[in-house]
């Protein structure tokens, strides 16, 4: 991923932090020399120094098949992003796109039956905990639980490549930084709003 400098992001927690709050995430691998992508929530975990991302496809769905074969899988997390208007600036310029995005790249090899139930207990105890009726592993039964098990193909993917960049106006002026803001609120559009929520948080922390 081409990183200007000025959007480049280093810090490793922040990093973290980013990909376990936008966890839905696209993995790309190759066949044959021609990608091949599937969109599908992902899991942060950490083994002594080693990260990993966890995850579940459907046996039906060709890509696990890849793993063996690629060298290195890419995924990729996407937060709130924005168009921006020059005519938010105060001298001529050309119109942009905020936005924020971590790219990893890693090795991925396919989980044992256990490691899957695991894994499979945990993403529905993350997002089932504070619903009313929680839907969860140890709930449901096991007849239902074995048949979908043989539905689908766990993997982990060994954290290796790190790119991170956020394009949140940083190399404007403090007063365009600021139009932006304002401009973005008004627009009434949710991915504007949470883009100009992000500025100002930023901006805040800087302070």
């Amino acid at each position: 991923m081409y990183i200007p400098k000025y959007f480049k992001v280093k810090n490793v927690d922040e990093i973290w932090d980013f990909v376990q709050k936008n966890s839905f995430a696209t993995i790309v691998t190759t066949e044959k020399g021609k990608p091949i992508a599937t969109h599908l929530p992902l899991r942060l975990n950490k083994k002594g120094d080693e990260y990993y991302i966890t995850g579940h496809l459907a046996y039906g769905n060709p890509q696990w098949r890849t793993f063996e074969t690629c060298e290195e899988v890419l995924v990729m997390f996407q937060g709130p992003h924005a168009y921006i208007s020059s005519s938010w600036y105060g001298h001529e310029e050309v119109p942009t796109w905020n936005y924020q995005a971590v790219h990893i790249y890693g090795k991925a090899s396919i989980l044992e039956k256990d490691e899957l139930i695991g894994e499979l207990t945990i993403m529905l105890e993350k997002y089932e905990k504070n619903r009313e009726n929680p839907v969860l592993w140890n709930k449901l039964s096991p007849d239902l639980l074995e048949s979908e098990l043989k539905g689908i193909v766990g993997f982990k993917i060994k954290v290796g490549d790190i790119q991170a960049a956020y394009k949140l106006s940083q190399n404007r002026n403090e007063t365009d930084y600021m139009n932006i803001i304002d401009k973005l609120k008004s627009e009434g559009n949710p991915n504007s709003i949470q883009m100009a929520e992000l500025m100002k948080k930023r901006l805040k922390n800087q302070r």
